[in-house]
């Protein structure tokens, strides 16, 4: 596969949206299915473009997955603190799964966290089921951060997202 990561154009948010609400339904990763709430979010990708970075993995023009990246102190932050960026909503069509899509969006988020200044940190949080995306964060030196562990929905016991962490090493 010919990967090409860049920014999402606004005529591709719909078919990001789609790329990625499918493959949280896909994967069971929503707790109330169709009816959850977090669906909308999932496909609102112009209200993630107005306040983070959306990037695609194209190949031809095709779009088969994206990521939002939020650089330092972004208004779609999760658990970043002072100094670190964050990778969100990371998701790849089904039929572009195990051809390197998701590491490659997951490295241009590395490089433009690398590019931002006084960035020193890259964080993310993740469902415990996600085995195939922790294994590209072990890969890419991630490491896992327990202490960072949430529940974005406390009143629900068994939703605990769990986090990693990138120290950013600078090249001058």
């Amino acid at each position: 596969m010919d990967i090409v990561i860049r920014r999402a154009r606004p005529e591709e948010y719909e078919r990001v949206g789609e790329i990625t609400a499918q493959a949280y339904l896909g994967d069971g990763l929503l707790d109330f299915g169709e009816s959850d709430e977090y669906l909308g979010e999932l496909r609102d990708v112009a209200k993630r473009a107005a306040a983070a970075e959306v990037l695609v993995a194209t190949e031809r023009d095709q779009v088969w997955g994206g990521v939002t990246f939020v650089p330092a102190d972004g208004p779609m932050a999760d658990i970043a603190r002072p100094g670190e960026a964050e990778i969100r909503m990371l998701a790849v069509a089904p039929e572009a799964r195990r051809r390197g899509v998701g590491e490659a969006l997951v490295r241009a988020c590395v490089d433009r966290a690398r590019a931002t200044e006084g960035c020193i940190r890259l964080v993310l949080s993740t469902q415990r089921t996600m085995h195939t995306a922790h294994r590209i964060y072990a890969r890419l030196g991630f490491t896992r951060t327990p202490e960072r562990d949430w529940n974005p929905i406390p009143h629900l016991d068994d939703l605990l997202l769990i986090t990693y962490e990138l120290t950013l090493q600078h090249t001058p």
